[in-house]
């Protein structure tokens, strides 16, 4: 999403990260990643619920398409980093029009399972919302 944010800031959307975790772990996540877009903390996971981002599965974590990612990665020198905090929580991306109508929601599998960007832009009208 970083290499189209131009794109979706010309059409005037907004990304926002939410994290369910701690202030301080969160904080970290910011500085190790360079984010620039908000990061809300939902420390009692109200948002995941409502979105049906349950506990995946130890073969939705582990499973080959987590591995593939994570090679993928580290081919391009990136470096992997432990994760602190709960790796069972479901993530998933919410697209949600300026009516208050969601016109996206992905439950991510596990950690690889993410929509296309271009899926993602497809759901965006080319104006402003």
């Amino acid at each position: 999403m970083r290499d189209r944010e131009e794109e979706f800031r010309r059409r005037k959307v907004r990304i926002v990260v939410v994290t369910f975790e701690n202030d301080f772990l969160a904080r970290g996540y910011v500085e190790d990643t360079s984010l620039t877009w908000p990061l809300l903390v939902d420390d009692t996971r109200e948002t995941y619920r409502a979105y049906g981002m349950l506990s995946a599965s130890f073969w939705d974590i582990w499973g080959p398409r987590t591995w593939w990612v994570y090679l993928k990665e580290i081919l391009k020198g990136e470096r992997l980093r432990k994760s602190e905090g709960d790796i069972s929580q479901r993530g998933g991306d919410i697209l949600i029009d300026p009516d208050g109508i969601v016109s996206l929601h992905h439950v991510g599998a596990g950690p690889s399972d993410r929509p296309a960007v271009e899926s993602i832009l497809k759901r965006i009208p080319s104006a402003e919302w």
